[in-house]
């Protein structure tokens, strides 16, 4: 029996990158409750629009570097001179407006928190605090927007974050669990359906 024979059935989109299948096989779909993990998980989406998922994994450290280990306290007060300087490190996007947007998000959270207390009540709200879980056999099935992504979405605009349209929003809900979307025919989604 060769190696590839012996790896266990996953969904396409992960196949091809080590960085991808450790993703798939240890995070993506695996529902996370912790508000920090949550807004860093916001972000890295809101940087990943217009590029791929495997772009923001292999830059995951960079930012995690970059932005203070996520830390919304101290990215809400990053003035524009340490904006400038984001925008000269190699080790993430180099995009004003979504090194802009982070600074604003992180804002819009610590607001968001002395409102509702939880980031994570409040996300999972939209999914009626359980993980919706879909049957989908294959990727073209696989939606880019649902009911529960254009909800979040609009009211994450109305509290003032910015990169958090339904797309984002549903990868979001995919990557945190919120949604179950790994194939039937995927190791992992009974795994994750069994959490």
């Amino acid at each position: 029996m060769d190696r590839a024979s012996k790896e266990p059935p996953r969904c396409d989109w992960c196949l091809g990158h080590p960085l991808y299948i450790a993703y798939h096989d240890e995070e993506w779909g695996v529902p996370e409750h912790d508000d920090r993990n949550l807004f860093e998980k916001l972000i890295l989406d809101g940087a990943q629009a217009g590029l791929s998922w495997l772009t923001i994994l292999k830059k995951r450290d960079g930012y995690r570097r970059a932005f203070d280990g996520f830390d919304p306290h101290k990215i809400a007060r990053y003035s524009e001179r340490r904006i400038d300087r984001l925008l000269a490190d190699p080790g993430i996007v180099r995009n004003r407006l979504k090194v802009q947007s982070a600074v604003g998000n992180a804002r819009a959270y610590l607001e968001l928190l002395d409102e509702l207390g939880s980031f994570d009540r409040y996300l999972w709200q939209f999914v009626d605090g359980r993980t919706i879980r879909n049957r989908w056999r294959t990727i073209a099935e696989l939606p880019a927007t649902s009911p529960q992504s254009d909800a979040m979405s609009r009211d994450l605009k109305r509290r003032g974050f910015k990169f958090v349209g339904s797309t984002i929003c549903h990868a979001f809900m995919q990557a945190t669990g919120m949604v179950n979307d790994h194939l039937l025919g995927c190791h992992r989604h009974r795994e994750i359906a069994r959490m």
